[in-house]
């Protein structure tokens, strides 16, 4: 017997999740950078005291690079971590496939102007 996938992923899984596009081209990219951060670490053998003094940065910090907690390390930091380490970023972009809706603005609360109007 064969089990039936009971989601079938179309496309990007963190669309599927409900981020946005900036999200989660914001979410690729820090993950792409702590993962080549972490594969360096990993090849040169760094021990946390050693990352201490070469990110110059504080302990607790470098546990949290460590852990790979992406939430709670902004892009700028792992650009600055990618560049003590040596290591070269580049960034690569291209054209949607799907063109971008414009969205009307929403349109004022109802209630708010129901009050404006008692005034």
């Amino acid at each position: 017997m064969t089990t039936r996938p009971t989601h079938i992923t179309k496309g990007d899984v963190l669309d599927d999740l409900g981020f946005t596009r900036a999200e989660a081209s914001a979410l690729k990219v820090k993950a792409d950078l702590l993962d080549a951060i972490l594969r360096e670490i990993e090849k040169r053998g760094y021990t946390q005291r050693q990352l201490v003094a070469l990110l110059d940065e504080y302990q607790p910090s470098v546990s949290i690079l460590l852990q790979g907690k992406i939430s709670k390390v902004s892009i700028e930091k792992l650009l600055y971590y990618s560049d003590r380490l040596n290591i070269r970023v580049s960034l690569s972009t291209e054209t949607a496939k799907r063109p971008l809706t414009v969205r009307k603005p929403p349109a004022a609360h109802s209630a708010g102007r129901l009050a404006s109007a008692a005034l």
